[in-house]
């Protein structure tokens, strides 16, 4: 198994690409659309380069998956289904984030949106797995930052999305609707179950003071070490931290355009009578 990682500077995100070095079989996980907030334009830029990578090494790609539906971010997912034929994996706990966020941007069945989940090819539950070459993929909901969160197992390596990030920065934060920083705990007890040499990879780095980036730590270090949540801490220090944390926390800049987006699987609202499409901005709703 091969992992290349990616990085996509305006919001820190990064994505990977796993392949069997055998077969050259892979996947791609969180894969990103560029938004520029002050234009209101996208570019493909980001993606363009994992595809690159993908052309050069010979990789057939399976599936492109998202750990979560992302508020910071635009997913490429049918991207790189349109560009190489995979198929779109996401967590069936989508739907709860559908419903929620539909009704606040006043989507409905007159515009072709369905909070059903129907947007994407796969929707994986608790243990499910896919296989691509060798290799399997098993899914491990993580809930907590977002009901529908997912971390992909495979191997010794798990992806786990925005549930951890580095030791040094903690945790994900847990109050976007749908958010509980309760089974948050819950969730990251279960990564820490795992060997202690299993790999977690995340998907954001911030580099606090200027550090070199990082991706990736085991679980042993995770949970010694981490500054939100390692074995020391206990539910309520944690669930009394993340409030401390989030009172009065900005949300991220690409909010609702990013969910907007995602919880259409990856596509804009349809045009308007003038043949323009618009994001929405729900004034003093959250």
């Amino acid at each position: 198994m091969k992992i290349q990682h990616f990085l996509e500077p305006r919001t820190s995100t990064l994505s990977y690409v796993v392949h069997d070095e055998a077969d050259r079989e892979g996947i791609v996980i969180d894969p990103v659309i560029d938004y520029d907030p002050k234009a209101a334009r996208t570019s493909a830029a980001p993606a363009e380069a994992i595809a690159d990578y993908v052309e050069r090494e010979g990789i057939q790609l399976a599936y492109a998956l998202d750990t979560h539906c992302h508020a910071d971010h635009l997913t490429a997912l049918p991207w790189f289904e349109q560009r190489f034929g995979c198929k779109t994996v996401i967590g069936a706990g989508i739907t709860r984030v559908q419903e929620t966020f539909g009704k606040l941007f006043g989507f409905g069945r007159g515009d072709g949106f369905r909070p059903d989940g129907s947007q994407w090819d796969v929707l994986l539950g608790d243990e499910d797995t896919l296989s691509f070459g060798s290799l399997t993929l098993s899914a491990i909901p993580t809930g907590g930052h977002t009901p529908a969160s997912l971390s992909y197992r495979i191997d010794d390596a798990v992806f786990v999305g925005d549930s951890l990030f580095m030791p040094d920065q903690g945790t994900a934060r847990c109050d976007f609707p749908g958010g509980s920083a309760s089974e948050l705990y819950d969730s990251v007890q279960r990564l820490y179950a795992l060997p202690a040499e299993t790999r977690l990879f995340t998907l954001h780095d911030y580099r606090p003071g200027g550090r070199d980036l990082r991706w990736c730590c085991t679980v042993d270090e995770a949970r010694r070490t981490n500054v939100h949540l390692n074995e020391h801490t206990t539910r309520e220090e944690f669930v009394a931290l993340r409030a401390r944390l989030e009172d009065g926390k900005e949300f991220p800049t690409l909010l609702y355009p990013a969910v907007q987006w995602n919880i259409r699987g990856g596509h804009l609202p349809p045009p308007e009578p003038n043949g323009q499409r618009y994001f929405k901005i729900p004034v003093d709703a959250l």
